[in-house]
């Protein structure tokens, strides 16, 4: 159980700071697509891939007080940022987690906007299906979000950098 703790505890202390609940569960999403071994079932929901578990799992960590979660009022919602606490980098000093490229693939998600993302692991949420298919779903099922072709096919590209960096030859 707590191998799976450590693991996100180790996603978080390798992307510094994570400002937001769908960027962070966008990037483990994406993560555990390109290559990294994250446990979380993920099923389709209103804003992409979503896990109940990760949700529950950040939430145990912040009791334990492993990480720490700073609400911001923004406007007319709230923001959340995630960190790793100091009891989080002791426990993870005894705990060895071994992901090698990790941290390169996440420093770079982290640096994308939760928007991209968002459009990121919907493409590889439909990876079982032809390209045109995924461009129909996204325009279908992210109509607000107004994607452009151009942007699918960004994400696309990204898609094939992160892999590269999970997999240097």
């Amino acid at each position: 159980m707590l191998k799976d703790h450590a693991k996100l505890m180790y996603a978080l202390k390798v992307s510094g700071e994570i400002t937001g609940r769908k960027k962070l569960q966008k990037m483990i999403y994406i993560a555990k697509k390109v290559a990294f071994p994250f446990q979380e079932r993920f099923q389709f929901h209103f804003y992409g891939p979503y896990s109940e578990e990760l949700t529950l799992r950040v939430e145990e960590l912040c009791n334990m007080g492993f990480l720490e979660e700073i609400k911001e009022k923004k406007g007319g919602y709230y923001q959340y940022r995630y960190a790793l606490t100091e009891s989080g980098q002791e426990f993870l000093s005894l705990n060895e987690v071994n992901m090698p490229h990790l941290e390169d693939c996440l420093i770079d998600m982290n640096g994308q906007s939760a928007r991209f993302l968002e459009l990121v692991s919907t493409i590889l949420y439909f990876d079982n299906l032809e390209k045109e298919e995924v461009t129909e779903k996204v325009f279908t099922l992210k109509k607000k979000q107004n994607y452009t072709p151009d942007e699918i096919e960004q994400a696309y590209q990204y898609v094939h950098h992160l892999q590269t960096k999970a997999k240097p030859q």
